[in-house]
């Protein structure tokens, strides 16, 4: 099928630059609907008991971490900077919500299953691969 495109997204590297930012700008919103609910909704205390449930000490505060990390990187995510480092850091984070949380799930989010791996999963590499695109090469420099 052949499209007409404007012609500010003519060629294949203006469509990959547009691709992009609009997959950053998707992630920055729904990483914010998260930390943002969590705060909003009075869920820092009950994550944190649940982090001392688990075994981590100061719960509390590694929720309160987690909550301020998901709000502060989506805003530098919608910005643009630091780009590479917050996504790893939020890579990391959805990462321990899979081993702490998802993976005895299982896989499917619904359906099948009920708040399992896969879209952690997709954030992940959603994350991982956005966070690629904003290194920066030896040549670059």
């Amino acid at each position: 099928m052949k499209l007409t495109l404007p012609p500010s997204l003519s060629s294949p590297l203006a469509r990959s630059i547009f691709a992009w930012f609009i997959l950053r700008v998707l992630l920055s919103a729904l990483i914010a609907a998260h930390g943002w609910a969590r705060l909003i909704a009075g869920g820092v205390p009950p994550f944190g008991e649940f982090l001392i449930a688990q075994g981590f000490p100061a719960g509390f505060y590694f929720a309160a971490l987690v909550t301020a990390i998901e709000i502060a990187g989506s805003i530098l995510l919608l910005l643009g900077r630091v780009v590479a480092p917050v996504c790893a850091i939020l890579a990391f984070i959805y990462a321990m919500g899979i081993a702490l949380v998802h993976a005895q799930e299982g896989w499917f989010v619904v359906g099948l299953g009920r708040n399992g791996s896969e879209y952690s999963v997709l954030l992940i590499v959603c994350l991982l691969l956005t966070g690629l695109q904003h290194v920066r090469s030896k040549e670059e420099d």
